[in-house]
């Protein structure tokens, strides 16, 4: 038999914590940020919370949230 790895309940009796996820980093227009795979670049576009568009010098990439691999400079 084998257990899923998926999300676990929590009961509200419970005297352990609940795990707290963070919220997803905020981009906007003009903002500096790095990433792990194409490097340093700035933010040209913002789609809600999806995804943002990103201008790495000779490389315009689409970043789908959640941004693990970017952070904001």
């Amino acid at each position: 038999m084998t257990k899923s790895a998926g999300y676990r309940r929590h009961l509200p009796s419970s005297p352990f914590k609940v795990p707290v996820v963070p919220p997803p980093e905020q981009f906007a227009v003009g903002n500096r940020v790095t990433h792990d795979e194409h490097g340093l670049g700035r933010v040209i576009g913002v789609e809600d919370e999806t995804a943002v568009l990103v201008d790495f010098g000779g490389l315009r990439a689409r970043v789908k949230s959640p941004y693990s691999k970017m952070t904001k400079l």
